[in-house]
């Protein structure tokens, strides 16, 4: 987990680190956490193999619990800290080199989802909880009908990100693309994408290695921002003399922000009926539902493209993320990313017959939307017709301030500094005559200790 921290700082920040200075407007923030570097000898052997000048990493997965893995040769080394090891330790039935490995995503084939592939020449192993599945290795061109062997690369893509559940398959310029439902291929021509020696999928980012180097790229257009390719030692491993930005953390005002057991509070929460939960604080957003592989706190333009500032309040409805800031809300479509409605944003009050909200919520498959405003909660009905919804009465709440609200299957949670108060449901919160008892938001919603920051040595941020 620590070194999901580390990596996650590293990608998530900007170039420079001036632009942490100002957490809404004008914050530059492109990718995730940083690391500090490595505390090892530079003359250890293994730090040596791991950080050479040459060939970078044959590939790089995660597992079903959220650990890298980075092969090279007959070596894999797993996480950021851990010494190389022979691939055959963990999987008895290879030998290396590995050509490709990917975490498969399939929710609708529980047998396999989740499963580490290893692919080397013409076949594919596959492993549960680290244990071979039976019938392999198989082909790979008869567990993936028209795939090539002797891959360069492959990667999961996961739906809302691609059209559909599918694998990336790179083999030097050529990529393809495979709908793990249709079992359907096609070559997709993207020529900033291109020799990927590994590639792979983490928070939400796709990438591909080119030896020592990286970039970022679009899984569904194969485009890459600016800035790559960039150095893989400086982000995804802890190398003698690399790493960006190690003063940052030593200020207190810049690090507050990206720190998610920092207490600081959070201005809105948000979950939609696929179960993606974010969480928003400044210019940034965490994503709490994909824990599993590590924390990061991203910039809102990353995943909401053009949305700058600090967000107010949000809800999600039918496939749909409404941002609130002030006194407008734009509102962004769920698909393969989130793409903006057009002629948004738009003022409040012509879209919810508000003009200030303190938080906002909707339960998982409902149209109920509730606005908190001050210590009083309205009702509105997202269904209402084209005249619009029209809020309904006020109803009080014993709470005097909200900064945040959040419904989901465990029920309704509204936030205040650093702590978080669980009712039941909506009934149960307007029948209240007190608060609920107060719980630590950064211990059960971000894995904290209660005390509040996790003892690990962090990394200062930049860009990914």
């Amino acid at each position: 987990m620590l070194g999901a921290l580390c990596l996650a700082w590293t990608l998530a920040l900007g170039l420079s680190h001036p632009a942490l200075k100002d957490h809404g407007k004008n914050l530059n923030v492109t990718g995730s956490w940083h690391h500090l570097g490595s505390h090892g000898s530079p003359n250890d052997t293994d730090l040596v193999q791991r950080c050479a000048d040459e060939g970078g990493f044959d590939a790089v997965t995660l597992d079903e619990t959220g650990t890298m893995l980075f092969f090279r040769g007959d070596s894999v080394w797993k996480g950021f800290h851990s010494p190389g090891q022979p691939i055959n330790a963990s999987w008895p039935h290879l030998q290396g080199p590995v050509d490709a490995a990917l975490r498969i995503h399939h929710p609708e084939q529980p047998d396999i989802h989740d499963n580490v592939y290893l692919f080397q020449g013409k076949h594919v192993w596959a492993y549960a909880h680290g244990q071979l599945r039976g019938g392999y290795p198989r082909l790979i061109e008869e567990e993936f009908k028209g795939v090539p062997g002797d891959l360069d690369a492959a990667v999961e893509c996961h739906p809302k990100e691609c059209a559909a559940e599918t694998v990336l398959f790179f083999k030097g310029r050529q990529v393809f693309s495979y709908d793990l439902k249709a079992k359907a291929l096609k070559e997709r021509a993207w020529p900033a994408v291109a020799d990927c020696s590994a590639a792979l999928r983490w928070m939400e980012r796709y990438y591909c290695f080119q030896g020592i180097r990286f970039l970022r790229f679009d899984p569904v257009t194969g485009d890459v921002p600016p800035h790559y390719p960039l150095d893989a030692r400086d982000y995804f491993m802890r190398c003698p003399g690399r790493g960006h930005g190690q003063d940052v953390r030593q200020n207190a005002t810049q690090w507050g922000p990206y720190d998610r057991c920092s207490g600081q509070p959070f201005q809105a929460f948000s979950s939609d009926d696929a179960g993606r939960t974010y969480a928003f604080r400044g210019g940034l957003y965490f994503r709490l539902d994909s824990h599993r592989d590590g924390w990061h706190a991203w910039a809102l333009s990353h995943t909401w493209h053009d949305l700058q500032g600090e967000v107010d309040a949000a809800f999600s409805w039918e496939d749909k993320l409404y941002l609130i800031q002030g006194p407008q809300v734009t509102i962004y479509r769920s698909g393969p990313g989130y793409s903006r409605v057009e002629g948004y944003p738009r003022p409040l009050q012509e879209e919810l017959g508000i003009t200030g909200v303190d938080a906002a919520f909707t339960c998982p498959r409902s149209s109920d939307l509730y606005i908190i405003q001050g210590k009083t909660m309205r009702h509105v009905d997202l269904l209402q017709g084209s005249q619009g919804p029209a809020p309904g009465p006020a109803v009080a709440i014993p709470h005097a301030h909200v900064d945040g609200a959040l419904c989901n299957a465990d029920g309704v949670h509204l936030f205040h500094g650093p702590s978080f108060y669980r009712y039941a449901n909506v009934k149960e919160l307007q029948a209240a005559t007190g608060p609920a008892a107060a719980q630590d938001t950064a211990a059960v919603f971000f894995k904290c200790p209660a005390a509040g920051g996790d003892g690990a040595p962090h990394g200062p941020p930049h860009q990914g």
